[in-house]
Parts: structure tokens; C-alpha cells; sequence
């Protein structure tokens, strides 16, 4: 019975740590200021606002930024700064920004977020793995930390599955989930979420009208 003191102790240290870190965590964020995430952007634009603007060796899509998640958008901004999302462009600009600049953009981004619309089509047999964290038609995903697929860049899409299956973006949840996916679906993943409607724009929308237009 000697060891209940110190298993007590233990617990109640476990505890302290928790709160601990909690409490780190809700004072270290931050909170986006969308008006100072559109100056910040005007640098996004030269890639992200130009029509059917392609990357580069190798050649996909640049991916339609505008409605998506804006916690989502700040993970994905830091990941490119850290080397988690390896693309040199990317890491040249992010590793220039503080994590309020990131928060700020993404407010800016996210805009009027999206609104779910019905579903077009019929989903592959593989979208059900996405359907958990990005929702039906993958414009409503379980919480901001996960991205909008309704409407993106099918061609982007495909990229970022490939790069997720070979460990080039690190990111454990979709590291576990990658490993159930057959690439040969990742087509036709990508060209379900492609063709849903009212999903995200391009930031040049979002710097000429403020939000994306749903028609």
C-alpha cells in the first residue's frame, strides 16, 4: 500500500503539467487580424491569384487558397517554414514570418470561409478515408486544423496525396491514413473534390471582392 502516496503524486504531477501546458498553449496563440493578412498577402498573389498559375518541376497547380481553414492555413505556413512541407519557395517566404504574420494571413484567407453545399456526383470507394476529418464533399471538415478539399486544384491534390505517401510533407494523422490509400485512387480522390461547387477561390478574388463568389 506504500505505493499509493507516490502514484498520487505522480497523478497529481501529470495533472499540473497538463494545465501547464495548456495554459502555454492558449497564451501563445494568437489571434488573425484579416485587414493586416491582406497588406501581408500581396506577395501570395504573384503565385496564388493568377488563373490556372502552375508550380513548377513538378508541374501541378498552386493551390486555390481562398475560404480555406485559417488554423489549417497557419499549420500549413509553419510547416513550409520548418521543412515539414519541403518546397523552397514556400520555405524562403514563410521562414520570414512570425507566427501573428501567419495568423494574420490566414484570417485574410479564410475570409467568409465555406458554406457546404449538396454534394456533386458519386464519391470514389476511397474518398471514404477523407470523409472523417474533411467531411462529405470536403467542405466540412471536422475542425479548422483540417483543410477544404471542395473545389481545389484536382492536378495540387494529387501532389499533395503523392508527397504524403512518400514522407516528403510530414504530418502524422495523415501519415497513419496514407498508408490505406492505393495511388492509383488518388485520381479520381482528387477529381471528386475538384468538381464540388461553391468551394475555395483564389486569393485574387478574395483582394478584389472580400470573399469568394459562391455562384
Amino acid at each position: 500500500m506504500k505505493f499509493r502516496p507516490t502514484l498520487l503524486a505522480l497523478g497529481l504531477g501529470l495533472i499540473a503539467t497538463a494545465a501547464s501546458v495548456a495554459v502555454n498553449a492558449q497564451e501563445n496563440a494568437v489571434t488573425g487580424n484579416a485587414a493586416k493578412g491582406k497588406t501581408l498577402a500581396y506577395t501570395c498573389h504573384g503565385c496564388h491569384g493568377i488563373p490556372n498559375y502552375k508550380n513548377a518541376y513538378p508541374t501541378y497547380s498552386v493551390p486555390r487558397l481562398g475560404g480555406q481553414n485559417a488554423k489549417y492555413l497557419e499549420m500549413a505556413l509553419g510547416e513550409y517554414a520548418s521543412g515539414d512541407r519541403a518546397h523552397p519557395t514556400m520555405h524562403a517566404h514563410a521562414s520570414t514570418l512570425s507566427a501573428q504574420d501567419r495568423a494574420d494571413i490566414a484570417a485574410f484567407l479564410h475570409a467568409d470561409g465555406i458554406q457546404p453545399s449538396e454534394v456533386v456526383g458519386t464519391p470514389p470507394p476511397a474518398t471514404q478515408t477523407c470523409v472523417a476529418c474533411h467531411g462529405d464533399g470536403g467542405a466540412k471538415p471536422m475542425s479548422d486544423e483540417h483543410p477544404v478539399l471542395a473545389g481545389q486544384a484536382a492536378d495540387y491534390l494529387v501532389r499533395a496525396l503523392k508527397d504524403y505517401k512518400s514522407g516528403k510533407r510530414k504530418n502524422p494523422i495523415m501519415a497513419g491514413i496514407i498508408t490505406g490509400v492505393d495511388e492509383k485512387d488518388f485520381e479520381a480522390i482528387a477529381q471528386f473534390y475538384a468538381q464540388q461547387k461553391g468551394g475555395l477561390c483564389s486569393t485574387d478574388e478574395l483582394r478584389l471582392r472580400g470573399k469568394c463568389d459562391r455562384k
